[in-house]
């Protein structure tokens, strides 16, 4: 992981959630031309609501999505019970009638090789997509022969785009709005392709904390404010994925993206807090999906845009905190704490049992007082209970404080004895 300046989001790569959100996107309208690496699909379940209820679809395929395996056994186990499907011309068999809610798995064997999917839950409403992609291994090390071959030759004049895989991706983490860049920076020539200068994309203004996640190209160099991916380009696919934060103060958000190459294809996801919403003018179409671990997602698509194109989204409804109660508590706890010091550095020797249990007393109350500001800024108080103990407390204090001057009075030094 690369970090930038300013304090980087300690994160390694995409949250289930999100992950989970990139398969669903990727499934909508894309060609067997357009899917990702095989290897992030195969044996995952994404949910299709357009599905019955209770019903899995498994597709089998060799290498890639296209390639369907027609007259293929899948077995489906489920709450100790296997049952057994043969695939259709589309490679695709369906299970019907599953328990809901019952930990599931397929699996099937393709030429010797065996395929297993994650294990997964059957959901209560809608059904499950599967996909069994065999192959995987001898079509990386062929890629990789290809990839080698490639790289040997000189690279050509020419120019790359951001596949239709690319996403922009948004969730929130303790009220902090993290934005996630999937980038399928795509190159259809059989050889290196140099573009004439670095790809430079500028982050939207008031990024926070940018880094790289893991996988990302390490051609790709992150700093604070925009990410840099360095040519030649391979011939397919350079993935680059990055991270960043978004402060706001205030419920609504727009974020413009200018995109230095060719767009196939705006997809934009985003966690839905209560009633978040989001829109953009170059959205075509704008749907809630739920996501693998059940979160839900606000998923804007669009069409093509050119290099040079902007993209402007904006987010409406966000969850925003204030940070002024958490200022005042503060304050105040400051205040008293002042008051505390003072009036314990003038007592008198001659009273410091007296004067060490009332302070001990003071500082326990200043702690219930914190403790008890927590809570309501975490809502985890009733208003009217919040204000009887606050003014119990306040109330305790007043009395020790007037304990404290009352120790802490007379000569200096004072006692009998002491001539005049």
């Amino acid at each position: 992981m690369r970090e930038g300046d300013g304090g980087a989001i300690v994160i390694r790569s995409l949250g289930s959630g999100l992950l989970a959100l990139a398969l669903v996107a990727m499934s909508i309208s894309v060609s067997a031309q357009d899917m990702p690496d095989p290897s992030l699909i195969h044996g995952r379940a994404i949910p299709a609501s357009e599905l019955g209820d209770g019903v899995v679809t498994v597709r089998v395929v060799r290498e890639a999505i296209g390639n369907n395996i027609a007259g293929q056994q899948v077995q489906l186990t489920v709450s100790g019970r296997t049952r057994t499907a043969m695939t259709d011309e589309q490679g695709r068999a369906e299970f019907t009638n599953l328990p809901r809610g019952e930990e599931a798995r397929t699996e099937s064997t393709v030429d010797g090789e065996q395929l297993v999917s994650q294990p997964f839950r059957v959901p209560t409403t809608g059904g499950l997509r599967v996909i069994l992609v065999a192959g995987i291994a001898k079509a990386a090390e062929r890629k990789k022969q290809e990839e080698a071959a490639a790289a040997a030759g000189p690279a050509v004049k020419g120019v790359v785009v951001f596949g239709s895989n690319t996403r922009v991706l948004m969730q929130f983490r303790e009220d902090t709005l993290e934005i996630y860049y999937v980038l399928e920076i795509l190159n259809t020539a059989r050889s290196r392709v140099d573009i004439g200068e670095p790809l430079v994309i500028n982050f939207p203004r008031g990024a926070q904390g940018a880094t790289a996640l893991e996988g990302s190209s390490p051609a790709a160099e992150v700093s604070p404010d925009r990410v840099v991916i360095k040519g030649p380009f391979a011939s397919g696919t350079t993935l680059v994925q990055v991270a960043f934060r978004m402060p706001h103060d205030s419920s609504e958000l727009t974020l413009e993206q200018t995109w230095p190459a060719a767009l196939q294809q705006v997809t934009v996801g985003v966690e839905k807090v209560n009633n978040l919403s989001i829109s953009s003018p170059q959205f075509t179409s704008a749907t809630d999906v739920t996501a693998e671990a059940g979160d839900v997602f606000a998923l804007g698509r669009g069409p093509a845009l050119p290099a040079g194109a902007k993209t402007v989204v904006t987010l409406s409804n966000l969850p925003v905190t204030s940070h002024t109660p958490r200022y005042v508590a503060l304050g105040l706890a400051g205040l008293l704490f002042v008051c505390g010091v003072w009036l314990s550095i003038a007592k008198r020797s001659g009273h410091d049992e007296a004067r060490q249990a009332l302070v001990k007393r003071r500082d326990t109350l200043l702690s219930q007082l914190e403790q008890l500001e927590s809570k309501r800024r975490a809502n985890a108080v009733e208003p009217h209970n919040y204000s009887t103990r606050r003014q119990r407390i306040f109330t305790e204090l007043e009395r020790i404080y007037g304990e404290l001057d009352e120790v802490g009075a007379g000569p200096e030094g004072g006692g009998e004895g002491i001539a005049a």
